[in-house]
């Protein structure tokens, strides 16, 4: 993982604590997948070709089948297994169809568990508020830490004529509508490659977990994503959001995301290297994992 830091690194992995449970749990896991027939990952080779190839050296077979998103429009029912843990509320296409400037709208989503503070909150949506284009925010009823998320009236009054706020939704279709140009998001891993599949550029505020190996990854080495700091002050959010959609950056960004979009396309068709692994996953468990 060329160049990465150590503020990087998942946070379960660098704590202080040697007897922290999810550090001992990672490695543990780690250890036990020596004795894995294989390893089956959601991510395309080309998108982390370095980390696939030292994988490769360590582990017999290893199955990247990924971005599992990519796979959907070709013609796959998946319905059934989806992985929201929240109720989806569809009635935000309809808004977004109503956008008629494609790429205009911010759309902000931290996540299933990501909590922030109410002094957090309130930046973001003052943020949200100064940088003057339309958003669709997801605010789930719990994701200000021990209360409910609560917005400043001020801010609700002043942006409902180009603000929508829904307690989830159908991300997928979201991230792909045309009128949809940035997501501001907490870059988890499914979140990241959701975005990867719909070419849409990010502003990242990456939260624990895996998070920030995620967001160093889509600043620094694909070039499709800005980071916010972790103290997050409404300014900074500005800043970003305003670069983002209208600035040089965030046009080198754009271009990025859909070469990178093209790229996990190009993965799941017929022939593409997820989709070889795919079917030699198949073939190796049909024929009993031997």
């Amino acid at each position: 993982m060329e160049g990465v830091r150590l503020k990087d690194i998942p946070s379960f992995i660098r704590t202080t604590d040697p007897d922290d449970v999810m550090l001992n749990y990672d490695g543990g896991e780690a250890q036990n997948a020596r004795g894995a027939r294989g390893l089956i990952l959601n991510t395309y080779d080309a998108l982390e070709q370095d980390v696939v190839d030292a994988l490769r050296r360590e582990f017999p077979r290893v199955y990247t089948v990924g971005p599992l998103p990519a796979f959907t429009p070709r013609g796959a029912e998946l319905d059934a297994i989806g992985g929201n843990l929240w109720k989806e509320d569809a009635s935000c296409l309809r808004w977004l169809d109503s956008q008629r400037q494609p790429g205009s709208v911010v759309y902000v989503n931290f996540g299933s568990i990501t909590v922030v503070t109410p002094a957090q909150l309130a930046e973001f949506a003052w943020g949200l508020a100064s940088c003057g284009r339309p958003f669709l925010w997801v605010v789930r009823p719990d994701l200000v830490t021990g209360e409910k998320a609560v917005l400043p009236e001020e801010f609700v009054r002043g942006t409902k004529d180009r603000g929508v706020l829904v307690s989830w939704c159908p991300q997928e279709l979201v991230l792909s509508h045309p009128s949809v140009g940035l997501f501001l998001t907490h870059c988890g891993w499914n979140s990241t490659l959701e975005s990867v599949c719909a070419g849409v550029p990010m502003v990242c505020w990456p939260f624990f977990a895996e998070q920030p190996t995620n967001c160093r990854y889509a600043c620094g080495k694909w070039g499709i994503g800005m980071e916010i700091g972790s103290s997050v002050e409404r300014e900074e959010v500005e800043r970003l959001v305003r670069e983002a959609m209208d600035g040089k950056r965030g046009k080198a960004m754009r271009v990025s995301a859909l070469a990178w979009k093209e790229r996990a396309r190009a993965a799941t068709v017929d022939g593409g290297t997820s989709s070889e692994n795919m079917d030699r996953l198949i073939e190796f468990l049909s024929a009993g994992c031997v």
